[in-house]
């Protein structure tokens, strides 16, 4: 009995050992998207505007599904990042290394966006010192204020 038991534990952990030795790994697999958690926390974002003047400055809750908090276009702001995720595009992440941005300054405005959305952490910084960090912020307005030059 006590043979049987051995032999059914190491034929258990040799299959398991083949299982896991095939599965892809994660770094042969970066064009794949995570998939969700079983339970997601819902999506609470901080945003701290500063730079841009008037009322739109300061710090803002943004709670999306159902949209809420401080944030003055809750519904709006929720609107759009649900378009980017729809679009494929995840409105947090930083520009591309190596792109061509413009030498056009957007002003002197900064954000910081801290919190979850899709069940993922965020933490990005936003600015308008170039071409690139305008049209990233731009992408995400009504999250981030509408800046005129």
């Amino acid at each position: 009995m006590l043979r049987r038991l051995a032999f059914t534990a190491a034929t258990a952990a040799a299959a398991s050992a083949a299982a896991l030795s095939a599965a892809p790994t994660a770094a042969a697999d970066t064009d794949l998207l995570p998939l969700p958690p079983l339970f997601t926390a819902p999506d609470q974002l901080t945003i701290t505007v500063q730079g841009v003047g008037g009322d739109a400055d300061g710090t803002y809750e943004l709670e999306c599904g159902p949209a809420g908090g401080t944030h003055p276009n809750a519904a709006g702001a929720c609107r759009r990042l649900d378009e980017q995720a729809a679009e494929g595009r995840d409105p947090f992440a930083p520009r591309q290394r190596g792109a061509m941005c413009t030498m056009q300054y957007g002003g002197p405005a900064t954000a910081h966006v801290t919190g979850i959305w899709h069940g993922r952490p965020v933490d990005a910084t936003y600015d308008r010192g170039d071409g690139c960090e305008v049209a990233r912020w731009d992408a995400v307005v009504p999250v981030l204020p509408a800046v005129r030059a």
